[in-house]
């Protein structure tokens, strides 16, 4: 790729102050994520709906790293695919095909997170899914969508299956593929995928070791959606925490 992440001219200052807030946290959640090292080399995506009614949203530039990402850098499109601001860099249509369904079919889809994790791809190959043998388990279940295997997303008519299989959750088992959940900011949508690889950890763990495991009652399942608005709290919480995190360990995403 001739143009490089470095060459790229800043937006700050063309743009809305609300894009450019957008930018800076979504720029910021990839890079989270490859120091939390769920990222699967420059494949996997993040998407952030920009504030306003033309429907645009922000994609990583297909064939840069997680930890080179900067505000700037990102694509934006519209839900046809379409790149509505001049940009150097290509996008990945597998990962459009999954965000862009998300995000024309859900309202408050603010950010669109997905991983390949292989503690999350491992337990989306179980045929039980998510078990109910943590506390963080029930946060997840209390809002856990399914969506079979079609091959790599390439294809628009996967896209009523996976609007269809997601529903109005928050998280999302892509089976034999990986994670991805739902949140109305940058910062909700990065916390569910904490909570939700934490669950696939954990499970994956407590398997490994052999032994009987402990299912948590089914009738406290059945609450859980009352104990995740009491439990979990907003993203917004850990997020000023994280950005400073971030700007020790990978600088410049605000650029």
């Amino acid at each position: 790729m001739k143009t490089s992440i470095q060459d790229t001219p800043s937006l700050q200052g063309k743009i809305s102050a609300e894009e450019w807030r957008t930018r800076i946290d979504l720029a910021a959640a990839y890079r989270l994520v490859a120091l939390m090292g769920w990222d699967d080399m420059v494949y996997t995506h993040i998407t952030a709906k920009i504030p306003g009614p033309e429907h645009h949203f922000l994609i990583n530039p297909y064939g840069m790293m997680f930890d080179e990402i900067t505000a700037s850098s990102l694509v934006k499109v519209d839900l046809a695919g379409n790149v509505v601001m001049d940009s150097p860099f290509p996008i990945n249509p597998a990962g459009f095909t999954i965000h862009s369904a998300v995000h024309a079919a859900r309202e408050d889809a603010g950010c669109v997170l997905h991983t390949h994790s292989v503690n999350g791809v491992a337990v989306s190959a179980q045929a039980d899914g998510v078990l109910p043998i943590s506390q963080q388990s029930i946060f997840v279940l209390s809002s856990l969508g399914y969506h079979d295997y079609e091959g790599v997303a390439l294809r628009d008519d996967e896209k009523p299956r996976l609007v269809r299989d997601l529903s109005n959750n928050n998280f999302f088992m892509l089976r034999n593929h990986g994670l991805l959940t739902v949140g109305q900011s940058v910062a909700d949508a990065f916390m569910a995928m904490y909570t939700f690889e934490s669950v696939c950890m954990i499970q994956v763990r407590a398997q490994s070791g052999g032994g009987r495991l402990t299912m948590i009652d089914p009738a406290i399942i059945a609450t859980s959606a009352q104990q995740v608005t009491k439990g979990m709290g907003s993203g917004a919480l850990n997020w000023p925490g994280l950005l400073r995190r971030l700007d020790r360990r990978s600088p410049g995403y605000e650029r």
